[in-house]
């Protein structure tokens, strides 16, 4: 199956509209419905001011109008023990639940984590809960157990992620240790 490539900034409303629909089957949510999901997925893009090389993404795969698989990649400055460091925060990535075990979860995470591979970032964050961890694992990904804050938040001292776990890509590089300040919301 081709997996394609949607620059943010450049999103249209049908193809934000079709990522929402995906989004809201595999996570509904009360008031978020799929518009609401459009207009999110439209301001990751619109909001973005980073470097053109670094610009925010999500991979995608069709059939026919329907987005039946999703993964995104945001541009991240975050602060470690060893300086500023840019990551690939990995979000958004869901299957439709009617066709789980194809492999298309695969398909679209591989291509965030290939820009890892080729040196656009140097890692890829993301969170994700202990049941799910085993895909990312089987991928080259590792838990982390660092302390994240988020500067930016009234609480300093809460995490902003939500899900149980943190996991970063590629396994084999060496990681900060100590607090780590996403410098901005979970994702």
């Amino acid at each position: 199956m081709q997996v394609e490539r949607l620059d943010l900034r450049l999103l249209s409303a049908e193809d934000a509209l079709a990522i929402g629909r995906l989004i809201v089957k595999v996570w509904p949510k009360p008031g978020k419905d799929e518009r609401f999901r459009q207009r999110q997925m439209i301001s990751i893009g619109q909001d973005y001011c980073g470097p053109e090389q670094r610009v925010p993404l999500s991979f995608v795969v069709r059939e026919k109008e329907n987005v039946i698989a999703h993964a995104a990649v945001i541009p991240r400055n975050i602060v470690t023990s060893q300086g500023e460091l840019t990551i690939a925060g990995l979000c958004k990535v869901c299957s439709d639940p009617k066709l789980r075990g194809q492999g298309l979860g695969e398909l679209v995470v591989r291509k965030v984590f290939d820009m890892v591979d080729a040196d656009d970032f140097r890692f890829s964050l993301f969170q994700t809960t202990p049941l799910v961890s085993p895909f990312y694992e089987r991928l080259g990904a590792c838990a982390v157990e660092n302390h994240f804050v988020n500067s930016f938040a009234s609480n300093l001292r809460e995490c902003p992620f939500w899900d149980e776990v943190i996991m970063r890509y590629p396994s084999d590089r060496e990681w900060p240790s100590g607090e780590i300040d996403l410098c901005g919301p979970g994702y």
